[in-house]
């Protein structure tokens, strides 16, 4: 009896190219729930438009995705939103991160000292996503719902963040989003924006005046990571008519302590200087 040729090289993966490649029914579903939590609350027929997918076969990612409660259906309204299981599963980040108990505190002093609202965010490629709030008592007041995103070129805790990086990963990281105009005072030039930010670095906190929305403005400071990435920020907003010259240093200066004690809970390396 011959030996058999023993086959030379790796053996054979049984994860071929082809199988290792996305589930397309998975992607599809993965897609409408984005698209539900970004907008909220979506027709069916505007949800298929949204994502490029056929109203039925949409329907019926749908209908399966309401049975494992990830999202659920307004009867009155005709209307897809959100349902409780995907908050507990997104809820899951926060715990594991731990960065929302850990700022809470401090947030809560920030507010107290600043009596503007006193928000945390986490960046996620070109945006920032926020992901807890201290409201001011202050009847006219700026809020950010969990989850709520916006670019980092026009945030205070965007341009926090953004100030921490070198100028290549700043471009880096933008060329994909661009300098999107929201209002007459955005930055959309990288002249600008990179003279910002250089401001931002040397003092430790950003400031954003009317550059996301009109009549509002923001103050914000990096937050960073065991490693000293900036992997967070946390900020102060409300009506521009607050920010006046002479409480713009002296809010910045809170902040800046507040990124920094927060930082220091969360088991990070402080801001490098210079």
């Amino acid at each position: 009896m011959q030996n058999q040729k023993r086959p030379r090289g790796r053996p054979r993966s049984q994860f071929t190219e082809s199988s290792a490649g996305t589930i397309q029914s998975l992607d599809r579903a993965l897609g409408v729930l984005v698209a539900i939590a970004r907008a909220g609350r979506l027709t069916l027929t505007d949800l298929s438009l949204a994502v490029g997918v056929p109203t039925a076969t949409t329907h019926r990612i749908l209908t399966t995705l309401q049975k494992h409660d990830f999202v659920a259906f307004d009867e009155d309204r005709q209307e897809w939103l959100i349902g409780i299981e995907a908050f507990r599963t997104g809820s899951s980040f926060l715990k594991q991160s731990n960065l929302v108990e850990i700022g809470r505190p401090v947030m809560q002093l920030l507010m107290e000292q600043t009596g503007e609202t006193a928000n945390l965010a986490v960046r996620q490629g070109a945006e920032v996503v926020f992901i807890g709030q201290v409201e001011t008592r202050n009847p006219v007041r700026a809020l950010f719902p969990s989850g709520a995103r916006t670019a980092m070129h026009a945030s205070g805790t965007g341009k926090a963040i953004l100030a921490e990086l070198s100028e290549a990963e700043v471009r880096r990281l933008l060329t994909g989003s661009g300098l999107q105009r929201f209002t007459a005072n955005t930055l959309t030039t990288p002249t600008a924006l990179f003279e910002d930010l250089a401001k931002t670095h040397a003092r430790g906190w950003s400031f954003d005046r009317e550059e996301r929305y009109v009549g509002m403005s923001c103050i914000g400071s990096a937050i960073f990571d065991v490693n000293g990435n900036p992997c967070a920020g946390v900020s102060i907003s409300g009506p521009s008519i607050r920010f006046d010259e002479a409480r713009v240093s002296e809010f910045g200066a809170a902040v800046s302590q507040a990124a920094a004690e927060i930082t220091r809970r969360y088991g990070g390396v402080a801001r490098r200087k210079g």
